[in-house]
């Protein structure tokens, strides 16, 4: 008896944990634009970072962001190059956050508030009331990822991904949207187009 309820009780802790982790998933929509010249036919081949002065100052920011990164770019077909070998290519990689607030009267059809609030007053008769909430804040997102071609400095590719939402990135939305912008690479698309991607929790 005393197993059965063991065994029970694991199988439904499994079950929980499992829903759990699929509850933490959210698929975010981005906006996507790549440019640049990838040579025809020409294979991914082998990469290294490389930082501007200003993320140099940041080193533990940059290494997190190259972290973020390093997911998509396998994904594309590119591998890290080994201690001592020169890489193919250069990668830079970058991200910010931009606060904005949305007024309501952006949209006065359909605005975050309220006319209207039917209800009755103390006499049994209708009323309209009229309430309004402030503007609501939003971050706008963006990821950018450039590669030049090491022999040359030329830059070949380049590409950007943008979401809106109401929090700020963290690692595992950076990763998505780093992915997003190197779906399909090295292929062009139309400018900007739309990339859902998929967002799981930090760990």
């Amino acid at each position: 008896m005393n197993r059965r309820l063991t065994l029970g009780t694991l199988t439904a802790l499994l079950a929980a944990t499992a829903l759990g982790g699929c509850a933490a998933l959210r698929t975010v929509s981005t906006e996507v634009s790549s440019y640049g010249d990838w040579p025809g036919g020409r294979a991914p081949g082998t990469y290294a970072f490389e930082r501007l002065p200003s993320q140099q100052a940041r080193a533990a920011e940059a290494d997190a962001l190259e972290s973020q990164a390093r997911a998509a770019l396998a994904k594309a077909g590119f591998k890290p190059a080994a201690s001592g070998q020169e890489p193919d290519v250069l990668v830079q990689v970058g991200a910010r956050d931009a606060r904005a607030q949305r007024d309501p009267w952006d949209d006065p059809m359909w605005w975050r508030g309220g006319f209207g609030g039917f209800g009755y007053g103390p006499w049994g008769s209708p009323r309209w009331g009229f309430y309004a909430r402030g503007p609501s804040p939003r971050v706008e997102r963006m990821v950018v990822v450039l590669i030049r071609e090491r022999s040359s400095g030329k830059p070949i590719f380049e590409a950007r991904a943008t979401s809106e939402g109401n929090t700020l990135s963290d690692g595992p939305m950076h990763a998505a949207m780093f992915e997003a912008a190197l779906t399909d690479f090295p292929k062009l698309g139309v400018n900007p187009r739309r990339v859902d991607v998929l967002v799981g929790a930090q760990p």
